[in-house]
């Protein structure tokens, strides 16, 4: 059962994954929320981990930068391990005027500069949504937290440092609230599967502003959205 990039057998991942970019990140989840967390894989270091929240049973795996990792991973998650649901919790860099640091933004849907839906052959333009259901319970989860997430639109973007003139206020412009690197591959490969996806992230920097939050920080900390994602995985695994 296992894959060139994930040494977990048949039966060791849930049905629900919350996949963060940073790897070290999903150690700290697993380590910080599950109950007896293990390690089912440790391949290129892009740990994955499944354990107990609540009493469910949830997994936790990295899925590196951008949509083309993000695209390998989830793809065998869906597809080879009987994966139902991946909620992506990443950071993201806020772009709106009223979008500021830390805010916790759900990608309702991903726009993108990337060419990942042309192996589709589709006759047009996919727009990459997210599902209904992960997206309605995740702000019924915040709502209970007392948390104020934005919900909207984001950039999936494959370029971090643009060599000319950034395009992000024109992206802003258009009601984009941030820009990330993977919502869109993970949105199409849900939708090319069958399958669901959300993602969540937290705002880590305002690039229009200059402003960010430290390295520490992004790793380690922005519980709010971890825990929003984790009661939403639980709500859909307790049934």
């Amino acid at each position: 059962m296992a894959t060139p990039h994930n040494s977990a057998e048949k039966g060791d991942i849930a049905k629900t994954v919350l996949m963060p970019g940073d790897p070290l990140r999903a150690k700290f989840i697993a380590e910080t929320y599950l109950e007896d967390p293990v390690c089912y894989s440790t391949v290129r270091n892009m740990l994955g981990y499944t354990g107990y929240y609540k009493g469910a049973r949830i997994s936790v795996q990295g899925s590196g930068m951008g949509m083309p990792s993000i695209g390998i991973y989830s793809y065998e998650l869906f597809h080879e391990y009987g994966v139902e649901r991946i909620i992506r919790v990443g950071t993201s860099g806020g772009v709106r005027d009223d979008v500021q640091l830390r805010d916790v933004v759900i990608a309702q849907g991903a726009c993108t500069n990337s060419a990942y839906e042309k192996q589709y052959g589709l006759d047009g333009t996919f727009a990459p949504i997210a599902d209904y259901e992960l997206l309605k319970t995740a702000v019924s989860e915040a709502e209970k937290l007392g948390v104020n997430v934005r919900v909207g639109n984001v950039l999936s973007s494959d370029i971090f440092y643009y060599s000319g003139e950034s395009p992000l206020p024109l992206w802003a412009k258009m009601g984009v609230l941030a820009t990330e690197m993977e919502a869109a591959a993970l949105y199409m490969n849900a939708a090319e599967a069958g399958k669901k996806a959300l993602c969540i992230t937290t705002v880590s920097d305002c690039p229009l502003r200059g402003e960010s939050t430290s390295a520490e920080e992004r790793q380690l900390s922005f519980s709010q959205m971890m825990e929003i994602a984790l009661n939403t995985a639980y709500f859909f695994e307790k049934i």
